[in-house]
């Protein structure tokens, strides 16, 4: 005899789960608490509508988001563990592919901090730190466009994301002529640059300085005053004051709450108290308030560049003169790309053997850098980005560790989401504008 099918009521007795992700013992143990409502679901990591792969695991009523929670480590690469079998110098090329949109303040900090170690910090040549600030600040426009074009995008609003990002090639385009490449440069070095500025460079970020001063006030025709862009972003992610602080949040964030806590100002570095700017802040604690203060911060940056462009009128050198540490570069385009020039390598070669040994010991061994820790601080453009630098007294560094603000800024998204609907979620993210690859290194 056969055993007959299950009844209708055997079926359908008790609880029914909907269970998308998350920790699958968490999500069990929680669901036994839950009504039949509560549902909890993945955005990403491979999301469209978020920044890089991040996984955000939100646990929903409807369209109300009760609980949000952050999945990260999907991008991690290793790079400060990786940084203590190269040396020093090496060290700028694992570095700045960490935050990948804002390669120059990481290569910044990094060599601020091993600068710091060796004792040289007022040996750095001016011209080298005028490039420097010139660099980072184009940086940070390109970093905020970035910001403002995809959140845009997320929006809906996909004009801004073409204005965005036409402008930003014009940037990369001068980073190319000067550095050789897009993105990851490796350009900072310590004790200075891998090299001058090249011919025609200063015309160049002269003509991108016009154009950016001309379609900068596009942005606002397109979006600052527009209706629809205002509803979708104010009152939403919202962070007062007193949340940015005990969450240690930084960067536009923390301005939009109104406390202008800017590094540049607070505690510079590479002459930033010699330079005229301003640092933005607004009182909405929310999305569009830090939009608005991206869109300034902007404005700023080209009155910095402006300035840098006035001061780099007279040659100088870009590397400090202690040959033990100084990098030996002259670069060129060849026919294997970017490289030493012949007349460089031949004139090492030529010099005298005392000149060629030191060189090969100072390309494939490095310096030594005295025992003892340095802490820097840069201003990036998403908060403040920090390297704790440790030597042993040896030619590669005992450790290397970032405080990203990318990381930090990211554990307030539960704050601001929480309460919200679902599709604030993604305005909240955008507004916080984190890149994973700062966040998981």
């Amino acid at each position: 005899m056969t055993t007959p099918p299950a009844s209708a009521r055997e079926t359908t007795e008790g609880p029914v789960y909907t269970v998308t992700g998350g920790d699958w013992d968490e999500v069990v143990q929680a669901a036994t608490k839950a009504d039949d409502e509560r549902i909890v679901v993945n955005m990403g990591p491979q999301h469209p509508s978020t920044h890089g792969v991040l996984r955000l695991i939100l646990e929903i009523d409807g369209e109300t988001v009760t609980e949000a929670r952050c999945g990260i480590g999907y991008l991690h690469t290793g790079i400060e563990k990786s940084a203590e079998y190269r040396n020093w110098t090496q060290g700028t090329t694992l570095v700045t592919r960490m935050d990948y949109l804002t390669p120059f303040f990481n290569e910044a900090a990094y060599c601020l901090g091993v600068e710091k170690l060796l004792g040289i910090e007022e040996q750095i040549p001016d011209r080298a730190s005028v490039i420097r600030v010139m660099l980072m600040e184009l940086n940070r426009l390109s970093s905020h466009l970035v910001c403002i074009a995809t959140g845009g995008m997320e929006l809906g609003a996909t004009t801004i994301m073409i204005y965005g990002f036409r402008d930003r090639e014009l940037i990369l385009d001068a980073f190319e002529l000067i550095t050789g490449l897009r993105m990851n440069h490796a350009f900072i070095r310590p004790g200075g640059l891998a090299q001058d500025l090249p011919p025609g460079a200063m015309d160049q970020l002269r003509e991108l300085v016009k154009t950016m001063k001309k379609n900068l006030p596009e942005y606002d025709k397109l979006a600052t005053g527009n209706p629809i862009f205002k509803a979708r972003m104010q009152d939403v992610g919202y962070l007062d004051l007193t949340g940015c602080m005990a969450l240690g949040v930084t960067g536009p964030v923390l301005r939009s709450a109104g406390l202008p806590h800017d590094v540049r100002k607070t505690d510079p570095y590479c002459g930033y108290e010699t330079y005229e700017f301003e640092v933005p802040t607004a009182d909405t604690c929310d999305s569009y308030g830090r939009f608005l203060i991206r869109l300034e911060e902007m404005r700023q940056s080209l009155r910095i560049v402006e300035q840098c462009l006035d001061r780099l009128r007279e040659p100088g050198d870009v590397m400090v003169t202690d040959k033990k540490i100084a990098w030996p570069a002259q670069l060129a385009l060849g026919p294997d790309g970017l490289g030493n020039s012949l007349d460089h390598i031949k004139k090492i070669m030529g010099t005298s053997m005392e000149a060629l040994i030191h060189h090969f010991k100072l390309v494939t061994e490095g310096f030594r850098v005295p025992p003892g820790q340095a802490y820097v601080t840069v201003e990036s453009p998403r908060g403040e980005l920090g390297v704790h630098v440790v030597s042993d007294g040896g030619t590669r560094p005992y450790r290397v560790h970032f405080r990203d603000p990318s990381f930090t800024n990211l554990q307030a998204m539960a704050a601001m989401c929480e309460g919200g609907q679902v599709a604030d979620v993604i305005v909240a993210v955008a507004s916080i504008d984190p890149v994973m690859g700062g966040v998981d290194r």
